[in-house]
């Protein structure tokens, strides 16, 4: 259980929140590349740890990511004009660059020139693994920007989605890095069953409940789900927890593609969280049935491709069908992900922690809130929190059946990191993924 103060420190994220002055210490994941399809097309409305804000793509390709509301009277720039460089607000015709410097005001007399003392907040942003990342925080302090292992796959045999939950992010991120519930939660009754889910046979199933083991790192922490499966084998299922809010875990794709794949819970607000998912194959490419991601219920037949809202959702039950429940899944709700947001949801916008009662299988989870709450207070007197140095480039995740005496973390770990990225890793390497420069506009690059 956490006290009802901890609990607040580490789920409020607005301005001025420490857990909200945290997140910003790191890259954020702000929309999918594809919303901003080419130069000058419209902008994109945006909140992150509530703040709204307006996402665009300049003439010559550069992203900027303001304030939404105009400087001069706070109209919204989402319906501005998005021409030459710059996007113009349509009342006045103040128009601002991708760093927020005003460049051009049409009520205002040339001679008066004051447009240089003027400028919108704007966010540093870089575009990596089919994702807009922002940094929200002091530009003294930007981060390394995010190369993890899976940005750095072809687009060929990398996806990634994005889906609404309604509840704060800890909900989402707290059931994600949960090993405990997904052979229970997302297990099939039946073995000729068609639905998502993991089946009877399969070893996350079979193998009893799991001994869970935590590896602190400085990135957060390596862990394993550890089952017995009879007296000579166990099953083990290896995950990591990259602070503030990643998950990295082995998978398989829609069409049984060996895989890593995991999540990111994007605090919209306090009580509203985007979730990214992504996905790389470890072998052959990706083919259109796997990027339709039926067997988590994330992709387009699911989830509306504008609002990014589940068809299945709280207001019809997530479409459960009892009849399902009680002959071939545990839940009677379709897709991985979505009996995740189900469960999750139900908890309420801020589930009230002081009145769990947690248990050994909860140990990740306890760790985890353990090293946030450590974050803010590092953060507050001034340090560098974990996650934020680049050593979590190289992670990938594993799982295997394994004889009962065999040590797991020889045979196991060399999996979990891709060693030649990790062995290359210099600052020097990765100071080029800067917001592009001027460019023969003219406009100043985001600071």
């Amino acid at each position: 259980m956490l006290s009802h103060e901890d609990n607040t420190l580490i789920t409020r994220v607005s301005p001025g929140t420490p857990m909200g002055e945290t997140m910003r210490r790191y890259w954020i994941p702000a929309l999918l590349s594809w919303e901003l399809p080419e130069a000058d097309c419209p902008p994109v409305r945006v909140r992150l740890l509530g703040e709204d804000l307006v996402a665009f793509k300049d003439t010559e390709g550069r992203i900027g990511l303001l304030d939404e509301f105009c400087p001069h009277r706070r109209v919204s720039l989402f319906f501005g004009r998005n021409e030459e460089c710059g996007l113009r607000c349509v009342y006045h015709g103040w128009k601002f660059d991708v760093a927020g410097e005003c460049v051009e005001m049409m009520n205002e007399p040339a001679e008066l020139n004051f447009k240089h003392k003027i400028r919108a907040t704007a966010y540093p942003t870089v575009e990596m693994g089919g994702i807009i990342w922002a940094y929200m925080g002091p530009p003294a302090l930007r981060p390394p920007p995010p190369q993890f292992h899976w940005v750095q796959m072809p687009a060929t045999h990398r996806h990634v989605s994005k889906v609404l939950q309604e509840s704060n992010w800890l909900q989402g991120l707290e059931g994600g890095i949960d090993t405990s519930h997904a052979p229970i939660l997302h297990r099939l009754i039946s073995e000729t069953s068609t639905q998502p889910g993991f089946k009877p046979s399969n070893p996350f199933v079979r193998g009893q409940a799991p001994n869970l083991v935590v590896d602190l790192t400085d990135y957060g922490y390596q862990y394993a789900g550890v089952r017995s499966l009879g007296e000579t084998e166990v099953h083990i299922r290896t995950y990591h927890f990259v602070m503030p809010f990643h998950q990295l875990r082995p998978s398989r794709t829609e069409t049984g593609k060996p895989s890593v794949a995991g999540h990111i819970w994007v605090p919209i607000d306090d009580v509203t969280t985007m979730i990214y998912n992504w996905e790389y194959s470890l072998g052959e490419a990706l083919n259109e049935e796997d990027r339709l991601e039926r067997r988590l219920g994330n992709g387009p037949l699911d989830v509306d491709q504008v609002t990014f809202r589940s068809r299945k959702n709280r207001a019809n039950n997530y479409l459960l069908d009892r009849n399902v429940q009680k002959t071939e899944t545990f839940t009677g709700i379709e897709g991985i992900n979505v009996q995740d947001r189900a469960l999750q949801e139900t908890m309420g916008a801020i589930v009230d922690r002081s009145r769990e009662h947690l248990g050994p299988a909860d140990k990740a989870i306890i760790q985890a809130r353990r090293l946030l709450l450590q974050a803010v207070h590092t953060v507050q007197e001034g340090g560098t929190p974990r996650g934020v140095n680049p050593t979590y480039y190289g992670l990938r995740a594993s799982e295997g059946v394994l004889p009962r005496d065999a040590d797991w973390r020889e045979l196991l770990t060399p999996e979990m990191a891709e060693i030649d990225i990790l062995q290359t890793v210099q600052p020097a390497l990765y100071a080029g993924a800067k917001v592009p420069d001027a460019g023969t506009c003219g406009n100043k690059a985001t600071r």
